[in-house]
């Protein structure tokens, strides 16, 4: 309430998950994270730190998570998935 007096713009709360994605889970995506959460388990109980889980192919995978930072995705701030975004009212916070 205190930042959206601030900077005079409604704020909402949306917790993110399949919202994101744009649907209820199926099947599918039940499987992974099930598939997921026992691979992470198995990491946390081999004593391997640093790693996180990931999906390639069709096979549970880990991943020094050092490498999955090393080499961001970008998302173009002119490309029309931002452009969308702003067309349905989203802030990115670069208009304050």
């Amino acid at each position: 309430e205190e930042i959206a007096r601030e900077i005079e713009l409604e704020i909402r709360v949306t917790v993110l998950g399949h919202t994101q994605r744009g649907g209820s889970p199926i099947a599918f995506d039940r499987l992974l994270a099930t598939r997921f959460g026992k691979a992470a388990a198995d990491l946390i109980a081999g004593g391997e730190c640093g790693k996180m889980v990931a999906l390639r192919g069709n096979e549970i995978v880990s991943v020094p998570i050092i490498d999955a930072v090393a080499n961001p995705k970008y998302v173009d701030p002119n490309g029309e998935m931002v452009a969308t975004a702003r067309s349905l009212g989203v802030s990115f916070g670069d208009g304050l």
